[in-house]
């Protein structure tokens, strides 16, 4: 093995890493987010607050598995295996970083990643992105139910769980996360979704040369007001019931859609009939939907052509397959592990981190393929193969691979590692 490649950290340390996706979680990027958001630890024992982070990381990986067994995994390449701390001492010592710093960690790789100029990412010249919100099921205990009642009984019985409700910001041509926010769902999806398009981190997650899409939810006076406010473009599904927006008909355009306006902001109207072509060649019109109603920022029909646009808007699709991936592939259709609101925000911003560093690998994975788009490759397998990086441990380069990512990553480091105190309190 050359010296540029290493197999773990060294000491204490050596159970801190993620597989060969700890190339795009390095070790410094970790260590910058504890100290960042006071997560480091103030002496150095058997469970490092770098190690307690990865393990976190590792956990919504192997989300069937208590924290024992996942400590089990990430030791089990080591040649001389760790004792398996008590689950007690795991908790106090995640407990003891808390969740700021995977927050901090998750506004560091966040971000779209780059990818080639025939794969599916831009519009106009514009990164295409979603919006869109989703609930996970929480564990019922009282410390949740605290921050997170259940919803109200309803005509079926009274709801099972108590849930998080979460909207993210998603690169619809790489299904990599632009920016998330959740809470209580008894707060609503627009709330999260305002908060989030324009205080994200330390800057806005939606800005100027992006163009957002959104379901009919979204078009809503206030949100719209929001988004152009940020100087991004957006596309939107509009209602078309009795609660629809007035759109009142300002100008008629050469290509049969018309200017409008919601609150103060000039909009251009798009209604289109959906055609199904089954594979017997006839076509149909949609029964459930016959006429689709979208509204965009995008006025100049030459710039954007509405059949453009329409076709466009079916990438909104990405976001509820990015949910789908992180709630029944990853989750597995499981309840989060936190019996309390730190450990369950804690626990979120792990599992977001993780979903992130699976899409930025498997962008990265396909970048010497520009007829493959990035959002083709297998997700499922892509999971796998990092849960079995993880117990294999493959040599983790110690200066990271070159990624798609549009942040430039530090290398690893390995020197200065303080000796391991011996006490009775492992954590």
């Amino acid at each position: 093995m050359s010296d540029s490649v290493i197999t773990h950290a060294p000491g204490v340390f050596a159970v801190g890493h993620l597989g060969e996706l700890t190339q795009v979680v390095p070790f410094d990027l970790v260590d910058e987010a504890l100290a960042s958001a006071g997560g480091l630890q103030q002496r150095v024992r058997r469970l490092p607050s770098r190690v307690v982070v990865y393990l976190l990381l590792a956990g919504a990986l192997f989300t069937e598995m208590g924290w024992t067994g996942i400590w089990s995994r990430l030791t089990a390449s080591l040649s001389v295996p760790l004792p398996i701390p008590a689950g007690s001492s795991i908790t106090a010592a995640m407990r003891r970083v808390g969740p700021k710093p995977l927050k901090a960690l998750f506004d560091l790789v966040k971000g779209p990643v780059a990818v080639t100029a025939t794969q599916v990412a831009r519009f106009a010249g514009r990164l295409v992105v979603a919006i869109d919100g989703t609930q996970i099921a929480l564990p019922d205990t009282p410390a949740n139910l605290l921050v997170f009642p259940k919803a109200k009984a309803g005509p079926n019985g009274p709801a099972g769980y108590p849930m998080l409700r979460l909207v993210t910001l998603m690169a619809c041509g790489t299904r990599t996360l632009m920016g998330a926010a959740f809470g209580t769902d008894a707060t609503g999806e627009l709330t999260y979704a305002r908060e989030l398009v324009t205080t994200a981190g330390t800057t806005a997650a939606l800005r100027p040369g992006m163009l957002l899409l959104g379901d009919r939810n979204f078009s809503a006076t206030t949100f719209v007001g929001t988004v152009a406010s940020t100087g991004a473009d957006f596309l939107i599904r509009a209602k078309t019931h009795s609660t629809a927006l007035k759109l009142p008909t300002l100008r008629r355009l050469p290509d049969g859609t018309f200017l409008s306006r919601i609150g103060e902001v000039t909009v251009r109207v798009i209604e289109a009939t959906i055609t199904l072509t089954p594979a017997d060649g006839t076509s149909k019109h949609s029964a459930t939907h016959h006429t689709y109603r979208l509204v965009t920022s995008l006025l100049d029909p030459d710039e954007a052509p509405a059949t453009a646009l329409v076709r466009l808007y079916r990438e909104r699709w990405e976001i509820e397959t990015s949910y789908c991936e992180l709630k029944s592939t990853i989750l597995g259709g499981r309840v989060l592990r936190g019996r309390h609101p730190a450990a369950l925000t804690q626990e979120t911003w792990a599992l977001l981190l993780a979903y992130q560093a699976l899409r930025t690998a498997m962008s990265d994975a396909v970048l010497h393929r520009p007829d493959i788009d990035p959002d083709r490759a297998a997700f499922t397998i892509a999971l796998n193969t990092a849960r079995d990086q993880i117990i294999k441990a493959g040599a983790a380069s110690s200066t990271p691979k070159p990624t798609s990512s549009d942040r430039s990553a530090p290398p690893y480091s390995t020197a200065s590692y303080p000796p391991a105190e011996t006490g009775p309190d492992p954590a």
